[in-house]
C-alpha cells in the first residue's frame, strides 16, 4: 500500500510546527519533528546531543564545503561513513536514512530537517512552506515565550538565519524559494484551522484520494 508524506518547513514564529501536528492528528498520519534526532540517535548509537549540537552549530567553512558536495549529489544517496561517525555530513546522512524509511513505512507529517530535498522525487509527497508577515511572528513569539518585542525579533531572525544556512549547507538552495514545494501558506492571512483544512484539500486534490 503507497504511504502519503506531507513536509512542512517553516519560518519561525508562524506556527509550522502547531499545523503539522494539527494536520497529523486531523488525517491520522505519525507526527515526526525534532524526534527524527533521536531516532537517528538510537541507529547510529551516538548521543542525540551530537545530532543536536550540530544541527545548532554550522560553520561558514563546512557551508561553503557541504554546498559544493551537495551540488555534486554526493549527499543524500551516501550511506553513513563509518571512519566518521560524527561529522556535520554523517549526522545529516544518519537522519536522511531515518526520514526515507518512515517515509516508506507510513503515513506521516515530517517537519523541518529537510525533508522535502531528502525524499524529492519520491512519490505521494507534498511539501509544504508556512510563513507570515514579521510583526505577526513577533506577536506569536512574545505570547508564546514570554519575551519583549525586541528579543522577540532577535530569537527570530536567528532561527531563521539558522535554518536558511541548515538547508543550504545540505541542498545547496534557498529555504525560502517557493519552487521546493507544493503550497506555500501565510499564516498571517488564514487561522491555523483554516490552513490545516487548505493543505488536507490540496494534498487530496495533488493525490486523487
Amino acid at each position: 500500500m503507497d504511504t502519503f508524506v506531507i513536509t512542512i518547513a517553516r519560518e519561525l514564529g508562524s506556527g509550522g510546527s502547531r499545523i503539522g501536528r494539527m494536520l497529523s492528528q486531523r488525517l491520522g498520519y505519525s507526527f515526526y519533528d525534532r524526534e527524527i534526532l533521536q531516532m537517528a540517535a538510537d541507529e547510529s548509537g551516538i548521543d542525540a546531543g551530537v545530532f543536536t549540537r550540530s544541527d545548532e552549530q554550522m560553520t561558514r567553512f563546512n557551508l561553503f564545503r557541504a554546498v559544493r558536495m551537495a551540488n555534486d549529489g554526493q549527499f543524500v544517496p551516501s550511506p553513513p561513513d563509518q571512519e566518521d561517525r560524527v561529522s556535520d555530513e554523517n549526522l545529516f546522512r544518519y537522519q536522511a536514512r531515518v526520514i526515507r524509511q518512515i517515509a516508506k513505512d507510513e503515513n506521516c507529517v515530517i517537519v523541518g530537517r529537510c525533508a522535502d530535498y531528502i525524499l524529492r522525487g519520491q512519490p505521494n509527497v507534498f511539501n509544504v512552506f508556512v510563513h507570515a508577515p514579521l510583526d505577526h511572528r513577533i506577536a506569536s513569539i512574545m505570547e508564546a515565550q514570554g519575551v519583549d518585542e525586541v528579543e522577540a525579533e532577535r530569537r527570530i531572525r536567528r532561527t531563521d538565519r539558522r535554518r536558511a544556512e541548515y538547508y543550504r549547507f545540505f541542498t545547496g538552495l534557498d529555504w525560502q524559494d517557493a519552487k521546493h514545494y507544493d503550497l506555500c501558506l501565510n499564516t498571517g492571512k488564514v487561522p491555523f484551522e483554516t490552513g490545516v483544512q487548505m493543505i488536507e484539500a490540496c494534498m487530496k486534490l495533488r493525490f486523487g484520494l
